[in-house]
């Protein structure tokens, strides 16, 4: 990594491809000037968006700030801040950002900066990133007081706090999640990675199965029977319990269950952080496809229901609260139909619709290792 020049300092954004990388692309745009603007000492700033898969086949936190401070080796690059959709960990605890003043490097995981917000906090953490490296080489390496830790990190109400840093390690400045806080926060951003509402479309065979079946039961006296004789508390138990099966079925099927490497507590604590993710992530694109679901059985009972003929069948008039129960109850025996129809769908397209590339790399990267 070579020195910028002094008006002019080069910033390469470094991210893994997928959601890191569409977030350095959005931030790139306006980066520069607001960089420009916040240093205050007529400096330039250059922003390049690399997009590469760094952190592929590893976890280890050492081997993915060698790879990066050797990428960095004989290009032009002032700075470079890297950024990762992969939960990063360190001595037991969730890594927010290593900043390594000698090697103008930061790196950033994204899951810790939460599932909300997270375009406004990546940049905002990027930009004292980068002010922080580039007062350091203002001021030179060897000068550790002029060195600003990131406010975006070390906010009085973000659960980040400063850690200590290894001899040996190229990183001066660590900060990491911790406690209760910590923990969501990193699984939001998890869940965000994932991006759960691409599950939907990703299943299409049992989106299918779902409303065939929906649209079968939706014409069906004996369902109008059996839910207009149902109470609330009931078809809340079948709403559930369709939701729950959907779930259980999609997680057991495709082997989304993640067991610990190793039988240390750290790797069972890491494990269940990773099902966690998982059983979030499914379950809100089982909400999603549930909600579709009803929208779409009420719209088709509103269509295809004749009221002499329901009323006939049920002995009860056909007003808004029956197409409203009766659209509930469908919805919930069509999620049982699409779970069923999950298991047409192969277990790599399930992943593909659950996980991020990041996490999809992780998972088979396992697999091979217990092969």
């Amino acid at each position: 990594m070579v020195e910028s020049s002094q008006n002019v300092t080069v910033v390469a954004l470094l991210a893994d491809p997928d959601a890191p990388t569409e977030v350095a692309q959005h931030m790139a745009r306006d980066l520069p000037a607001r960089l420009a603007d916040a240093s205050g000492q007529h400096r330039r700033f250059d922003v390049e968006v690399v997009s590469e898969p760094f952190t592929g086949g590893t976890e280890d936190l050492p081997t993915v700030t060698r790879r990066l401070v050797e990428r960095g080796q004989g290009e032009d690059w002032g700075v470079v801040v890297a950024l990762t959709d992969l939960p990063l960990h360190t001595q037991g605890r969730k890594l927010v950002a290593d900043l390594s003043h000698e090697h103008n490097l930061a790196l950033l995981s994204l899951p810790s900066l939460g599932g909300l917000r997270l375009r406004r906090r990546a940049r905002r953490a990027v930009e004292e990133a980068v002010l922080s490296l580039a007062d350091g080489q203002a001021a030179g390496a060897g000068e550790p007081d002029h060195r600003r830790p990131p406010r975006e990190l070390t906010g009085r109400l973000a659960p980040v706090h400063p850690a200590p840093v290894g001899d040996e390690e190229a990183a001066d400045l660590r900060y990491v999640l911790d406690g209760p806080r910590g923990y969501l926060r990193v699984l939001g951003g998890m869940v965000r990675a994932n991006r759960p509402w691409r599950l939907v479309p990703g299943l299409s065979k049992a989106l299918a199965a779902a409303l065939a079946t929906g649209a079968i039961a939706a014409v069906n006296s004996t369902l109008w029977s059996l839910a207009v004789s149902l109470d609330t508390p009931r078809l809340v138990i079948a709403m559930v319990g369709s939701i729950a099966l959907m779930i259980g079925w999609l997680i057991v099927d495709a082997h989304l269950w993640h067991r610990a490497a190793q039988d240390s507590p750290e790797a069972k604590k890491r494990a269940a952080l990773y099902n966690a993710s998982t059983v979030v992530t499914v379950a809100i694109g089982v909400l999603v496809c549930y909600a579709g679901l009803l929208v779409v059985n009420l719209v088709w009972a509103l269509f295809i229901l004749n009221d002499q003929v329901f009323a006939s069948t049920t002995r009860t008039p056909l007003t808004a609260a029956e197409y409203w129960t009766l659209a509930w109850f469908v919805a919930s025996v069509a999620t049982v139909g699409g779970a069923l129809g999950s298991g047409l769908e192969s277990d790599e397209a399930i992943r593909a619709a659950a996980y991020s590339k990041r996490e999809q790399e992780r998972r088979r990267m396992l697999e091979d290792d217990g092969d």
